[in-house]
């Protein structure tokens, strides 16, 4: 590896010009493509196979107007309650508002709370119809059974004079008298029987009535005060579909009306979420990363280079994922994350190369051989470190979930770009800087009368690798068993809130404070429940009837379901709202009495999914659940449940190549034991302050509740491939010393002397990019970038500079055990660069005179500029 390197590096520094060149026009390239082919990014999370899925799929076939998805604006008066004017500009809101692209309808608060406030009044007036008609029809029956014996007393004459007089004038007229009266009693018996029927059908019709009534009531949509009031935005499609762009359009219609009539506007995150990825925290993330840039390489034109490299990357890997939306949907939390590990690994990909290249010239090396071997060296570590990461990116795949196998790819695809911009940008620009990617001081302090001419520096004795952190290694080495019980003891601190870790999805209780959409989420939880910000969307199939069912039986159905959905602990109220046209299928919406991140919410789900199956047994009726809280629980169970498996792959993926890099069986356990310690400690941490509410004023936490659902896995896959970065940078120094005839314990020391100011160096600025996504305006990349800064931290001062010297130190020769076998079956990938050194070593000896002056112009340092 490292002799292909060398030959890229001494290449692409040779045609510096060509390889800039040849970047830039890609970048234009992915750039054109994604503003002229990519289509908009959505913050729609779909699992296909989930029933949410399933339903709402169900739905858009049966009730097409049901299918939508709804953004709320919440209303408030600025006088108490709503006045007539207020209502009109509120009407003149709602109807530009359904001249935005994709609203499908807008529900109007005040008609529709008339409406829920009329039903109780209409059901007073059906039982006092009821009331009347019982008594008509108790007088009926009263009446008929008056003439019922009137008649009887007539069919008894009838019958003596039929016996005295049968064919007298007498008889034959009470005959047809009581002919007559038979008549009338059977037709009032008939009335009576109709009366009757009536009267149970409508008694049945209330009785569903007010069931269903019953299970309604509490849902609101005018609040009791007057002051608050919900209008639900209804869109062709899943609000998280719609173009920003589009959604953007309902306040800035919306606002100017209602604000000159003294009415406030929120809205909710459905409407409000934007999808930039650049926001202040990132920015602020960046000045610290070049801040210690500058701090490290001694100058601001050698800082330059990292970034140049990380933004060139980014900007290749970014544009060509935004190219492919052509042809597939990207979520928008994908190039957020594609974009914050494209610049924490690209700044530190190319600080290694650069750091290298600089220790090396600063030691009389000319300059174009140590851009070669700079790239040779560092670039393998570099390559192997990226390799990892990619990797363990692109497992993600395994997880079976599509939305984790996009950002798994294209994180991994913009990572490996990262690597390629490092190992061929960085050599070329480090080619056109020459000698001023050293400081004119740290020139003259490696005893340089003239920058890059060993001739001007008679002093050799400053050859000696520059050695940090020896009081540090030394002390953690000195008592190397009291150092691995104390940093257990911290991390297992540390890990005790990740016990009580809850997944889910953010909603607008984790916007910012004093943000539109954290004022519309808290003003319906105050308002009209905190179940209203999440409600369940239940859709019933009922079974097969000959012909067509009547609207009787419709609500009846209705009632028996809304009736057996409300009576579940923690439903506030079932309100039916859709039927199909062949009247099979219904929907309802089902209010929890918890918000949709709360704690016991996944508890009343199960309890609906636990009648719905009662009524599946019992009734034929099959119910399935959906709504964005449902989605929430099904996405977080899913996650969870490919969690062990992925962790799985990831370790024995870690074991093996830690194996191939430092042909030891121990040196990879201990790797991957702290790995885990990482992962627990960045666990425990986001739970603490994302779930906790710990420290939460800091780091933008309004509403504490359930970590993302992404993150824990997105976290391993990420931290495995950065754990391996630094204990390649750490312990390949302490296996080359031990390579050079250093004992194992002698090794671990200079090793770490010779590479900690670059690791703590990449770990600072990994971490100053990982915390400004951790402020980030995308409220789901919050938690990934505090998570994976914590990691960071821990991953590389507390794992790898503290606890892996001192196992290390304990193990000591034990450390790099091999079995023969074993060594002989896995590749070299001669990481190191021994291979190439005996290599270059070897075509020195066998270069001729004229070979060698040739050889010598071609590695001439390059003049100094003024």
């Amino acid at each position: 590896m490292s002799t292909a390197l060398y030959r890229i590096g001494r290449w692409c520094a040779a045609h510096a010009w060509r390889v800039l060149a040849a970047w830039v026009a890609v970048l234009v390239a992915v750039g054109t493509l994604a503003g002229t082919v990519g289509t908009p990014l959505t913050n729609q999370v779909s699992i296909p196979g989930t029933e949410f899925e399933r339903v709402v799929e169900r739905l858009g076939t049966e009730i097409p107007s049901a299918a939508g998805g709804f953004g709320r604006v919440v209303v408030e008066s600025d006088s108490g309650s709503f006045t007539d004017a207020q209502k009109q500009a509120i009407t003149e809101a709602m109807d530009t508002w359904k001249t935005v692209p994709h609203v499908q309808r807008v529900v109007d608060p005040f008609a529709a709370q008339q409406q829920i406030d009329e039903s109780a009044q209409k059901l007073a007036d059906s039982q006092e119809q009821l009331a009347d008609g019982r008594a008509q029809l108790e007088s009926g029956t009263a009446q008929l059974a008056d003439a019922k014996g009137q008649l009887a007393g007539g069919e008894a004459f009838l019958a003596q004079l039929e016996k005295t007089d049968p064919d007298g004038q007498a008889t034959a007229d009470l005959r047809a008298q009581v002919e007559d009266g038979q008549r009338q009693v059977a037709e009032g018996q008939q009335k009576l029987d109709d009366a009757r029927e009536q009267l149970l059908a409508g008694e049945a019709q209330y009785a569903d009535g007010k069931t269903v009534a019953d299970a309604s009531a509490g849902t609101r949509l005018v609040s009791e005060d007057g002051r608050y009031a919900v209008i639900q935005v209804q869109f062709d499609d899943n609000a998280q579909s719609i173009a920003p762009e589009d959604r953007a359009l309902i306040p800035e219609k919306g606002d100017p009306i209602l604000e000159a009539a003294g009415v406030t506007p929120s809205y909710s995150v459905e409407i409000t979420q934007a999808l930039e990825f650049i926001g202040p925290g990132e920015i602020l993330g960046l000045a610290v990363a070049l801040l210690v840039l500058v701090l490290v390489l001694g100058s601001l034109v050698a800082a330059g280079l990292p970034l140049l490299v990380a933004l060139l990357g980014v900007g290749v890997g970014l544009g060509g994922a935004m190219a492919a939306t052509a042809f597939i949907e990207l979520n928008s939390t994908t190039p957020a994350l594609a974009l914050m590990l494209g610049l924490a690994v690209g700044i530190d990909y190319a600080l290694f190369i650069v750091n290298r290249h600089r220790a090396n010239i600063l030691h009389g090396m000319p300059l174009r051989e140590s851009v070669a071997r700079s790239v040779a060296t560092a670039g393998s570590a570099v390559t192997f470190a990226g390799a990892t990461v990619v990797i363990a990116l692109a497992a993600l795949v395994l997880s079976g979930i599509p939305i984790l196998a996009e950002m798994g790819l294209v994180a991994a695809v913009t990572v490996a770009v990262s690597v390629l911009v490092a190992v061929t940008v960085a050599p070329a620009v480090m080619r056109l800087m020459g000698t001023r990617i050293v400081s004119r001081r740290a020139w003259r302090k490696a005893g340089f009368a003239t920058p890059a001419d060993a001739s001007s520096r008679p002093d050799t004795a400053a050859d000696r690798p520059e050695e940090h952190g020896a009081w540090y290694v030394g002390a953690v080495t000195r008592r190397p068993w009291l150092t691995v019980l104390g940093v257990v003891a911290l991390v297992g601190v540390m890990a005790v809130p990740a016990l009580d870790m809850r997944l889910g999805l953010p909603d607008g209780g984790s916007e910012p404070t004093g943000s539109s959409a954290y004022t519309a989420y808290t003003a319906v939880a105050d308002e009209f429940g905190p179940g209203m910000n999440g409600p369940v969307v239940a859709v019933a199939e009922l079974p097969a009837v000959d012909g067509t069912r009547t609207d009787a039986q419709v609500l009846d159905a209705q009632a028996s379901i809304a009736s057996a959905l409300r009576g579940v602990d923690g439903v506030v109220s079932v309100v039916p709202f859709g039927v199909s046209e062949d009247k099979e299928t219904l929907a309802f919406q089902v209010v929890p009495s918890t918000g949709p991140a709360d704690e016991g919410t996944p508890a009343t789900i199960d309890g609906i999914r636990g009648v719905a199956s009662l009524l599946e047994r019992h009734d034929g009726v099959e119910i399935g659940l959906t709504g964005q809280t449902v989605a929430n629980i099904e996405i977080s169970d899913r996650l969870q449940g490919a969690l062990p498996f992925y962790l799985t792959v990831v370790v024995g993926l870690s074991l093996l190549i830690l194996m191939v890099v430092f042909r030891s069986v121990v040196v990879p356990l201990v790797a991957t034991g702290g790995f885990l310690l990482s992962v627990v400690a960045a666990f425990g941490a986001t739970v603490a302050v994302h779930q906790w509410g710990w420290l939460g004023d800091w780091f933008g936490v309004t509403q504490p509740g359930p970590i993302l659902s992404f993150m824990p896995i997105i976290l391993i896959g990420v931290l495995f491939g950065l754990a391996m970065d630094y204990q390649m940078f750490l312990v390949s120094g302490m296996h080359e010393s031990r390579a050079h005839g250093e004992d194992a314990r002698t090794a671990v020391r200079s090793g770490f002397v010779h590479g900690v100011k670059v690791v703590t160096a990449a770990a600072i600025i990994m971490t100053s990019v990982f915390l400004g996504f951790a402020f980030s305006h995308l409220v789901m990349v919050r938690p990934i970038g505090f998570g994976l800064a914590v990691g960071v931290l821990v991953d590389a001062f507390v794992v790898r500079m503290t606890l892996t010297p001192a196992v290390m130190h304990l193990l000591g020769e034990r450390a790099w055990w091999m079995p023969r076998w074993l060594d002989r079956l896995l590749p070299d990938l001669d990481v190191e660069g021994v291979r190439l050194a005996d290599h270059l070593a070897q075509e020195d000896a066998r270069t001729t005179p004229a070979e060698a002056a040739d050889a010598a112009e071609v590695r001439e340092p390059v003049a100094p500029r003024a």
